[in-house]
């Protein structure tokens, strides 16, 4: 078996905390202090997977062609269209 197959054993304290060993902080870019999530996949096994900061992660969502104006802006003009669009009674 490969190192990956046979794992590598850690001590968990009586308060549940366990020290994630440092090559694997370093292979899947772990900063200290950081945060990971827990995932248990369709077999059961339980992954580790990072969990960026909000500010790494900002401007991710924000499409190339975004419009720079505030969302309220925004908002006031989609309002005034459908405004424009309703059929006078």
């Amino acid at each position: 078996m490969s190192d990956a197959e046979n794992g590598r054993t850690v001590t968990v304290t009586s308060k549940g905390q366990a020290t994630i060993p440092k090559e694997f902080r370093e292979k899947l870019q772990i900063d200290t202090p950081g945060r990971v999530r827990f995932v248990e996949n369709e077999d059961g096994e339980v992954v580790i997977r990072p969990v960026q900061r909000p500010a790494e992660i900002r401007g991710e969502l924000v499409s190339e062609a975004a419009d720079d104006r505030a969302a309220t802006d925004l908002l006031r003009a989609e309002r005034d269209e459908e405004l424009v669009d309703q059929p006078e009674e």
